[in-house]
């Protein structure tokens, strides 16, 4: 299981590498106060207003880039910072949760295939591995299978997520410069923080297909 191991490693490092850049790239344009003078909360209700989504609440929630949509009460949670000040960052992170928002709206396709496969992919991402290693050390078929069919649909909805994140990424561009709510200056620091936050998806997932790749051919061998 030396390979496994190496992976898990290589992931690790390339996945700190991938954060330090996104935080680096955040604390960056945390601190350009933006053009609108605007708050994460005030963007995001401006957008969410011009879409017609006015039922759908915003809320502070504690932490750093702990910024999400959830689904099921309709409402744009926004770590406290971005929430609160009016800075590049905060209103770049703002504008792709409500991304998420319109997603749902408008019945986004990868967005449905990601909610539908959200429960398989919990336990998949738990279990899947630790199944298929004892399947492979024990010489457990069955054990094997099973840890490969969950460990997949976990790789599954991390490569679903992709398009859904980088889709929410270019409708949140779209909207602060179709609202005015964006100058060039704030256009730029907005994409510098959003693709710094994707790769942190991307990161993941290649990392997800590398490990369903080498338990596929160590069950070979």
């Amino acid at each position: 299981m030396g390979g496994y191991y190496l992976i898990g490693i290589v992931a690790f490092l390339v996945s700190m590498a991938i954060q330090a850049w996104l935080k680096g790239t955040y604390s960056k344009w945390m601190k350009v106060q933006n053009t609108s003078g605007l708050t994460g909360a005030q963007v995001a209700r401006a957008i969410l207003n011009e879409n017609g989504l006015t039922d759908v609440a915003i809320e502070p929630v504690r932490g750093m880039l702990t910024d999400h949509y959830d689904p099921r009460t309709r409402t744009v949670r926004l770590s406290e910072g971005n929430f609160a000040q009016a800075n590049v960052a905060g209103m770049a992170v703002a504008a792709h949760e409500v991304g998420h928002a319109i997603q749902h709206a408008k019945a986004y396709g990868p967005l449905q295939i990601r909610h539908a496969i959200l429960p398989v992919a919990n336990i998949g991402s738990q279990f899947g591995p630790m199944a298929a290693i004892f399947g492979l050390m024990l010489g457990f078929g069955g054990l094997f299978q099973i840890g490969i069919i969950l460990f997949s649909a976990a790789v599954l909805f991390q490569v679903i997520t992709l398009p859904v994140e980088f889709d929410a990424s270019r409708r949140a561009l779209v909207q602060l410069e179709k609202l005015g709510l964006a100058t060039s200056t704030d256009s730029s620091g907005a994409k510098s923080v959003l693709t710094a936050a994707a790769m942190t998806y991307v990161a993941a997932a290649a990392t997800s297909i590398a490990t369903l790749a080498y338990f596929l051919l160590a069950r070979r061998d």
